[in-house]
C-alpha cells in the first residue's frame, strides 16, 4: 500500500484512486520564458519517480504535464529579442525537452500546451461567467470572483483576509475584491492576442491549468502536483475555478515538492545564483545529479552547494568501479538476481516516495559487494543484478559502466588550474611511494592555495575551499 502526504489534509494518507487500478496525475510544468534551471529538473524528476512508483505498484498511470507557452514574461523576452512570442516559446520548448532527455527524465503520457487550448479556455471561462463566478470589466478583462467560492484558502490554509495581506496583488480599480484574479487579459498594443467574446486578448495563467486538466481528464483527477511555491495562489485558484465549474472535488491528493536554495539562499535571477541546466550538464553526469538531489525528502527544501555534486560524483564513481570489477571478474548471468534490494528500496518509496531512505541502503549494499569480491564469492553477481533492478526506478545504475566512469574521469578536476592538478598529482605519487612527509607538505601547500584533497582507494578528488 502506497502512503503519501496530502497537502490538502496536511497528513499522510493511504493512496486509493478514484477508479480501481487507474491513476490520473497532473503536474504543473514550465513557463518557457527562459532557459530551464535545476528547480525545473528537480520537479520533473520527482513526478517522474512518483509515476514509476505507482506503475510498479500495479496502477495504470496517465500522467500529464503542461508547458505555459504564453504569458507576460514570455512576451517581454520575445520583444527583447525582437522575435514572435509563439516562435520563441516553441524554440524554448524544444531546448528544454532536449535537456530533460539528457538528464534522463522520461516523457509524460500527455503533453499539454496553453496555446493549443485557447478555444477550450474561452469555453471554460464562459461557463464560469454563466454560473456567476466571473465578471467582465470595461476593458474586456475577465476576473474570477473569489468571494463566490466559499472554500477559497483550504489548500493553503489561509483565511481570505490573511491571503490579501500577504500576497502581492495586481492593481485594477474595476476589481470587486483585491484577491480576484484574471481569467482573461485584454491585449495591450503590440501584444499577441486571440479573439474572444469579451476582447482580443489571452488567458490568465491559472485558468490554463484548470482547462487543460479538464480536457485531459474530465471533472476529477487523483493527484495534482507541483512545487511548494505553487500552493498559493496558483493551485488555490485552480481549485476555485474547477470546483466552481464541476461542483465536485477537483483533485483527491495534492503533492508538493520542496524548493531549491543555493548556498543557503533562495535561488533567483536577482541574486544571480540560478543554476541552469546547460551549465550543470557540462560538469556532471545525469546520474551524479540524480544521486545528489534525491538524498533529501522530496518535500524538503534542498540547499545546493558545489560540494553536494562533488561528493555524489565521488560516491557514484566508487560504486561504478565495483560494478566494473564484477563485470571483469564474472560472467553476468541476468537470470540470477538478489531481489532483497528491490524489495527494500520499493518499500521505502511506497512510504511517501522516500528517496532518502531508498538511497541510504546503497552504501551497505556496495560494501557487501566489495567484500564478496575480495572473498571470490560468485554470488556477488546476484547482488550486481539486484542493485541494478532496485535502483532503476530512481534512474541510477542504468547507464553503461564504462561510459559513466569515462565521463566522471574526464570531468573530475577538469576546470581546476593546471598548477593545482600538478601539485595534487605529485602528492598522490608521494603517498604511493610512502613519502608521507613530502605528501604532507604538498597537502599544506594546496590548502594555502584554497584546495583540499580528498583521498579514496582508487584515487583522489579536489575540493575548492575559497
Amino acid at each position: 500500500m502506497i502512503r503519501l502526504y496530502n497537502t490538502l489534509t496536511r497528513r499522510k494518507e493511504e493512496f486509493s484512486p478514484l477508479v480501481d487500478g487507474e491513476v490520473k496525475m497532473y503536474a504543473c510544468g514550465i513557463t518557457v520564458s527562459g532557459n530551464a534551471h535545476i528547480g525545473h529538473l528537480y520537479q520533473a524528476m520527482i513526478y517522474d519517480i512518483i509515476r514509476k512508483v505507482l506503475e510498479k505498484d500495479g496502477y495504470k498511470v496517465t500522467y500529464a504535464r503542461n508547458y505555459t507557452d504564453i504569458d507576460d514574461k514570455i512576451i517581454a523576452k520575445a520583444n527583447e529579442l525582437n522575435v514572435d512570442s509563439r516562435v520563441y516559446a516553441e524554440e524554448m520548448i524544444k531546448k528544454i525537452d532536449e535537456e530533460m532527455r539528457y538528464f534522463q527524465v522520461d516523457e509524460p503520457t500527455i503533453w499539454l500546451k496553453a496555446t493549443e487550448n485557447i478555444d477550450n479556455i474561452i469555453a471554460f471561462i464562459s461557463k464560469l461567467i454563466e454560473k456567476g463566478y466571473a465578471y467582465k470589466t470595461s476593458k474586456g478583462d475577465i476576473y474570477y470572483s473569489v468571494n463566490k467560492f466559499h472554500k477559497y484558502g483550504a489548500l493553503s490554509n489561509r483565511a481570505t483576509e490573511d491571503a490579501q495581506n500577504n500576497y502581492r496583488i495586481e492593481n485594477d480599480e474595476e476589481k470587486e475584491n483585491p484577491l480576484d484574479f484574471a481569467l482573461w487579459k485584454s491585449a495591450k498594443p503590440g501584444e499577441p492576442f486571440w479573439n474572444s467574446p469579451w476582447s482580443k486578448g489571452r488567458p490568465g495563467w491559472h485558468i490554463e491549468c484548470s482547462t487543460m486538466n479538464y480536457m485531459a481528464f474530465g471533472e476529477q483527477i487523483d493527484i495534482h502536483g507541483g512545487g511548494r511555491d505553487l500552493i498559493f495562489p496558483h493551485h488555490e485558484n485552480e481549485i476555485a475555478q474547477t470546483e466552481a465549474l464541476t461542483q465536485k472535488q477537483f483533485a483527491k491528493y495534492w503533492i508538493h515538492n520542496g524548493l531549491i536554495k543555493v548556498n543557503g539562499q533562495k535561488m533567483s535571477k536577482s541574486l544571480g545564483n540560478t543554476i541552469m541546466l546547460e551549465e550543470l550538464r557540462e560538469k556532471y553526469h545525469p546520474e551524479v545529479v540524480k544521486f545528489a538531489l534525491l538524498q533529501n525528502s522530496y518535500r524538503s527544501d534542498i540547499n545546493i552547494t558545489e560540494q553536494i555534486f562533488v561528493q555524489a560524483q565521488k560516491h557514484l564513481q566508487g560504486f561504478y568501479k565495483i560494478l566494473e570489477k564484477i563485470q571483469k571478474k564474472y560472467k553476468i548471468d541476468v537470470e540470477n538476481v538478489n531481489k532483497e534490494y528491490d524489495n527494500m528500496v520499493f518499500e521505502a518509496l511506497k512510504d511517501d516516495f522516500n528517496t532518502s531512505k531508498a538511497l541510504s541502503y546503497i552504501f551497505d549494499i556496495f560494501k557487501n559487494m566489495q567484500k564478496k569480491l575480495e572473498e571470490n564469492d560468485a554470488t556477488v553477481v546476484e547482488d550486481y543484478n539486484g542493485v541494478k533492478m532496485a535502483y532503476k526506478i530512481l534512474g541510477l545504475f542504468v547507464n553503461d559502466t564504462q561510459e559513466v566512469l569515462s565521463f566522471i574521469e574526464k570531468h573530475t578536476n577538469a576546470e581546476l588550474p593546471e598548477e593545482i592538478n600538478e601539485l595534487a598529482n605529485k602528492r598522490w605519487q608521494a603517498k604511493q611511494n610512502k613519502d608521507y612527509a613530502q605528501a604532507d607538505l604538498l597537502r599544506k601547500e594546496l590548502l594555502e592555495k584554497g584546495y583540499k584533497v580528498l583521498d579514496g582507494k582508487e584515487g583522489y578528488t579536489i575540493e575548492k575551499l575559497f
